[in-house]
């Protein structure tokens, strides 16, 4: 394994951490609190945290498409169809991510409302950004290498 590639995998390992550690130890109690906040809505709190996992698990796919690519690059094929592929991936998992949060970014508005937390309603736009703009970089290097596969293509066949 490759110095430079070895760390980027731990970089992907570590930032898997924090998501993990929210999901397990800060979102179950968060159903509770979106049930007292809204209690006219009792499908909301299942509803909410269903979209909040969801996104969780497209993260976590996201990441492992990230180690996927990252081990192409040490085997040397980084230019194939294989990372074109990961890379889509990866942008349609951004994609909709930000889908995800912008359709809950009413509730989240709300609790920061009834919560008096501006921060919270600044996060409830934080997240779908980052996911938009991981697409966004995510799409331009996926045409960037499929156009590099096209170059490398062409010039194997020429004498």
């Amino acid at each position: 394994m490759k110095k430079e590639t070895w760390f980027l995998k731990m970089v992907v390992v570590f930032m898997a951490l924090p998501v993990l550690a929210g999901c397990i130890f800060v979102l179950p109690g968060f159903g509770g609190f979106i049930q007292a906040v809204f209690p006219a809505l009792p499908f909301l709190p299942v509803v909410f945290l269903l979209a909040v996992y969801s996104t969780a698990i497209l993260y976590f796919a996201a990441l492992y498409q990230t180690l996927k690519l990252l081990s192409f690059i040490d085997k040397g094929v980084a230019f194939s169809h294989f990372s074109v592929r990961a890379i889509q991936l990866i942008k349609r998992f951004a994609l909709i991510i930000a889908g995800i949060y912008i359709l809950c970014l009413p509730v989240i508005v709300n609790l920061a409302e009834v919560d008096d937390a501006p921060g919270l309603g600044g996060l409830g736009m934080i997240i779908p950004m980052g996911a938009l703009v991981i697409a966004v970089f995510a799409a331009v290097l996926q045409k960037l290498l499929e156009h590099a596969i096209e170059m490398k293509a062409e010039n194997e066949l020429t004498i």
